[in-house]
């Protein structure tokens, strides 16, 4: 029986972060950069209104008090997105709106609740030193300067800031593309009736959204028989459009089974039984011309998911180029007692908590339903086979939801 940190290692070491692509911005959502990212012009582009006002000089209305407003004549209005025509001189001043070019000569933005309201003229009750509600030209990013390091994740702020800056491509590791084929005989596709000696294809749908929480690409080539021919044909089908190939099902503990005759067939893949639970029936290697990594998990949707977190779930950081492979994780006490199978790492389904001053595990059961209100997995080393309450445990959070 092998080891999980042996069978871990086998793994990591046959990933690697995939070439690097240059991709539009939308595309680039949710990748890695591999490039330090220079901007192109600064941002804000000029001197830009932060509210909705009067551009005035802050020397006009040094005097200006509630009880002694200052009176200005209005020059005309500046819109969003045009240029003004026209500057500030003494005694006038520019209605403006929030985001609108501040107009040469003025320095500061009086807002419109500070003022009458005027159109013709305005009279204002407030001071504004310079600067007043007025975005700087490069205040956020100055034209030349680095907005984005190599090895940042490309999130929804930073799509942003990469508009803002001028750029509309980025050269980034691109999201694995992962073909996910659910085997067995006996399973039917979402929404069908099931028969008596059918199951429902639960854990095919599971590990392709688990994909996608990872950050790859996922795409279910459906449900295939336990018969290798029609398997085969399968895979190398995908293979062509594959980073990585997800087998869910098939396996057996131990004999003849569809899925290690197909991976003896179409490369190498090593199958023993890995010392954990669940999920430790499980097989690992490489396919096709293209040396295609595919990991073969149960089908059983608890087992597999546990499986996808301990082993799939690192090598498809890795090939993003994430730095961090794993969950985040903590020491959490557990509120209940509970057994543990000697010999094997166990990962238990939790509820994690804060309490006071320290983080708490509640077990949550064994089923597909437990699985689904934990978040987070609880793990008992191998030599553990009775947890006493009170016991810490290093605890995986697999979402920050509840905590």
């Amino acid at each position: 029986m092998k080891a999980v940190d042996t069978h871990l290692q086998q793994v990591l070491a046959s990933v690697a972060p995939l070439r690097e692509l240059e991709l539009r911005l939308l595309e680039a959502h949710g990748c890695v950069l591999a490039e330090d990212v220079v901007a192109t012009r600064p941002v804000p582009v000029a001197d830009t209104a932060a509210t909705d006002g009067y551009a005035v000089r802050s020397i006009d209305v040094a005097a200006a008090e509630p009880e002694s407003p200052v009176t200005l004549h209005v020059a005309g209005d500046v819109a969003a997105g045009r240029s003004p025509d026209f500057s500030v001189q003494d005694g006038m001043c520019a209605r403006v709106v929030a985001g609108a070019a501040v107009p040469n000569g003025a320095d500061a933005v009086i807002p419109t609740a500070w003022t009458d309201g005027g159109v013709a003229q305005v009279r204002v009750a407030r001071t504004a030193p310079a600067g007043t509600y007025v975005r700087r030209r490069g205040e956020d990013v100055a034209d030349g300067a680095q907005v984005l390091a190599h090895d940042s994740v490309v999130g929804a702020a930073q799509v942003g800031l990469l508009v803002a800056a001028g750029r509309r491509n980025v050269l980034v590791r691109p999201k694995p593309r992962v073909v996910v084929v659910s085997v067995g005989s006996e399973l039917v596709d979402a929404g069908r009736d099931i028969a008596p000696g059918q199951s429902a294809d639960a854990a095919g749908y599971a590990i392709c959204a688990a994909v996608r929480e990872a950050g790859a690409i996922a795409f279910h080539a459906g449900i295939v028989p336990d018969d290798p021919q029609p398997l085969a044909a399968l895979l190398e089908d995908h293979l062509i459009q594959a980073d990585v190939v997800v087998l869910v099902g098939g396996l057996r503990s131990g004999g003849y089974d569809a899925v290690r005759d197909v991976l003896a067939r179409l490369g190498s893949a090593s199958s023993d039984e890995v010392a954990m639970h669940p999920g430790g029936v499980t097989a690992f290697g490489v396919i096709g011309a293209e040396v295609v990594p595919v990991f073969a998990l149960q089908g059983d949707a608890v087992a597999a998911l546990v499986s996808f977190e301990v082993f799939v779930r690192p090598a498809l950081r890795r090939m993003l180029g994430a730095e961090t492979l794993g969950r985040p994780h903590v020491s959490a006490v557990t509120t209940q007692a509970f057994a543990s199978p000697g010999g094997r790492r166990h990962f238990v389904r939790v509820k994690v908590e804060r309490s006071a001053d320290r983080w708490v595990v509640t077990p949550t059961g064994d089923t597909l339903t437990g699985l689904a209100s934990a978040n987070g997995l609880a793990i008992v080393p191998e030599d553990v086979t009775e947890v006493a309450a009170g016991t810490p445990l290093l605890t995986w959070l697999l979402e920050r939801r509840g905590i």
